[in-house]
């Protein structure tokens, strides 16, 4: 028996809350992406071939866009938050290298994933090339706090992809451990990318917390949304399989939720597909029916929600501004991928 659930995409308002800092840091984002083109340059043929293959795939520059937002919310005018924005996007593109290996996974963005191309070595290596030039412009950028918020992001995003291998087939996982780890891999760099802002800028240690806040509880929002998608969007939404989690045994929110609620039957069927990796015909729609009959997915799109109301609220001590509105907005954008 099959079980039909998908979520309506609102893709024309999800594109629209993507207006305003898309407008708001055009010109610079121009500038990032000339140097990220410049920066994947190198002698050896196949640097170059597997960065661009992933960097032009048609990923949003979110986080970029961030650390350039949040620079012009407080007001910075000078040219580090580019090279920043840069070696936050070399950051992101480099953990994705690594876990399409970690992961098996055969898609990104919608495209064969550079390991199916190239080998897992050769990711691996570029993700490590990519890193070693995202700090070789933090270093050019020459401010100590900037590169010490970045460079620990580094070590904590690190640390949250080990700590989900040692969750991954476990459906014993709850709720409070399943959240530390997307804070370490997801959003750990969200809240980097809000915070060099305006470190750069010289605000004040108030409105430093309030932007990182604002990234982290954004980059929380932002992985619950797709820990939903994964069960009830597209391939589309998601640039990669439906179901890709379920079939790599990974504990995300709603097996948590729905493990937590369900009877030892249910389990039963979870420590089988997840723990054991034997998964047969028809269990990815039995585990999505599952997800459904508790609620779990409802669930994870409300505390994706509520994250969203925290990284808002985070920027209240900012006065109105087109910036602020812009940043506002994009918290729309993430939570709206699904409704």
């Amino acid at each position: 028996m099959s079980v039909a659930y998908s979520f309506a995409t609102a893709a024309t308002p999800t594109e629209a809350s993507l207006e305003g800092i898309v407008g708001l840091v055009r010109a610079d984002m121009d500038r990032v992406n000339a140097l990220i083109l410049s920066r994947t340059g190198s002698e050896v043929t196949m640097i170059p071939e597997v960065a661009q293959h992933l960097i032009s795939s048609g990923g949003k520059r979110l986080r970029p866009m961030l650390t350039l937002a949040t620079g012009a919310l407080s007001g910075y005018e000078g040219d580090g938050t580019v090279k920043l924005a840069a070696s936050v996007e070399f950051m992101h593109t480099a953990t994705l290298l690594h876990d399409d290996v970690v992961d098996d996974s055969e898609m990104r963005r919608g495209k064969l994933a550079a390991r199916m191309l190239w080998g897992n070595e050769a990711s691996v290596l570029v993700g490590d090339f990519l890193l070693g030039q995202a700090f070789r412009m933090m270093i050019e950028v020459g401010n100590m706090r900037a590169l010490d918020i970045l460079s620990t992001a580094a070590v904590v995003i690190a640390e949250g992809e080990v700590a989900q291998l040692a969750a991954a087939k476990n459906i014993g996982t709850d709720e409070e451990a399943y959240l530390a780890v997307i804070r370490g891999k997801t959003a750990e760099l969200f809240a980097a990318a809000c915070e060099v802002g305006p470190v750069l800028a010289g605000r004040t240690k108030e409105e430093q917390a309030a932007c990182r806040a604002y990234g982290m509880n954004l980059g929380i929002a932002f992985q619950l949304v797709d820990d939903a998608l994964d069960y009830g969007g597209s391939q589309a939404d998601l640039g990669k399989n439906v179901g890709d989690d379920f079939r790599e045994g990974k504990i995300t929110l709603p097996i948590v939720l729905a493990v937590r609620q369900g009877d030892e039957t249910e389990r039963d069927f979870w420590r089988r597909c997840l723990e054991r990796g034997e998964i047969g015909e028809g269990d990815l729609e039995q585990a999505m029916g599952l997800l459904v009959r508790h609620g779990a997915i409802a669930q994870t799109v409300e505390r994706a929600r509520a994250y969203g109301a925290a990284a808002k609220q985070a920027l209240d001590v900012f006065p109105a501004s087109p910036a602020r509105e812009a940043l506002l907005d994009v918290v729309d954008f993430c939570v709206a991928r699904v409704r």
